[in-house]
């Protein structure tokens, strides 16, 4: 009977699923719900066919070399950065991920942050609970109106496409810019117009950036970027955290460059910019994009079905592709 090992707690269901495929004493899970210490993951994949990790384990030459029955690995996200694809290769590994399940779901956590950042929500709470707020003012912790604006989206894939058809409810005008424009049908669905990456700063009112981390990518979002955009922007990052430079944001926001900005991901997970911690003007949220319990639950199913599929000598439902 195969092995399979978790590197995590995961949801019930899934874990049921695992349990009545293999046997309850052929499936491991680290018990913590914590990052699983380098030298425990290296010690518990030696025997494992299959195993169900998650963003924060790194997996290289090193990890795949260490888990030398390895035939599936599924990655309980939609990106898959912390897999090094080449060992992946090299080994003769399945690499799977969990796409589409949790594309609603952080569309809808990026229509939170756009709201909870230009309306100040999370300054306003601060100030409340702080005992601070003594009457209503005319021009108590004024934002921007994000209806009537115009929304610029950085990645026009599954999650962008979601955040673009939730702007209908506010009348904006939606632009974009991807690596691929999308096919005329696609733009005349969502409103949705392409323009270069430089129309989309200096155009956009709101700024999301919804696109993967690639080499291309990273650090795309940096000061002169910042520099390019309306003083009265907000911008978005519930994509990588890699894309935007902490730093140079953190500059931005405290200089007046930008009004406000919304993060759900970060450069160096999980630690922060100092910088970015001290702006009052930003709303700053530990990578929950997908956190509820039906998509949390859908990913880790997705991600054990996977396991189970390749293990039972059927394709995957999701592979990477690793060419």
């Amino acid at each position: 009977m195969s092995r399979v090992f978790v590197t995590r707690p995961i949801p019930e269901p899934a874990l049921a699923l695992l349990h009545d495929k293999f046997g309850a004493e052929n499936v491991s899970v680290y018990p913590e719900d914590q990052i699983i210490p380098r030298d425990v993951l290296l010690s518990s994949i030696e025997q494992a066919e299959g195993v169900l990790t998650m963003l924060t384990e790194v997996w290289n030459e090193e990890t795949f070399a260490a888990a030398n029955n390895l035939k599936v690995l599924a990655n309980c996200a939609v990106g898959y950065n912390n897999i090094h694809l080449e060992p992946a290769r090299n080994h003769n590994v399945i690499v799977t991920n969990t796409p589409d399940v949790l594309t609603e779901t952080t569309a809808d956590l990026t229509w939170a942050l756009i709201l909870g950042a230009a309306r100040r929500i999370g300054e306003g709470e601060r100030y409340l609970r702080g005992g601070k707020w003594d009457s209503w003012s005319p021009d108590l912790l004024l934002g921007h109106d994000i209806h009537g604006k115009t929304l610029g989206i950085y990645g026009l894939g599954r999650i962008g496409q979601a955040v673009a058809r939730r702007a209908a409810g506010f009348n904006m005008r939606v632009i974009y810019h991807s690596r691929s424009r999308q096919p005329a049908h696609t733009e005349a669905e969502l409103a949705a117009e392409y323009v270069s990456f430089d129309e989309l700063l200096e155009q956009s009112d709101v700024l999301s950036i919804n696109a993967p981390l690639a080499p291309e990518t990273r650090c795309q979002f940096n000061a002169e970027a910042f520099k390019k955009m309306k003083s009265t922007a907000t911008l978005i990052n519930t994509a990588r955290g890699p894309l935007v430079d902490e730093a140079a944001l953190a500059t931005a926001l405290q200089a007046g460059e930008l009004a406000f900005a919304g993060i759900d991901v970060f450069e160096n997970e999980p630690k922060i910019h100092p910088a970015l911690l001290e702006c009052e003007n930003a709303v700053l949220i530990p990578h929950i994009g997908s956190a509820t319990l039906e998509t949390r639950t859908a990913m880790a199913l997705l991600a054990a079905e996977n396991i189970v599929g390749v293990l039972n000598g059927e394709d995957p439902n999701t592979p990477v592709d690793l060419s």
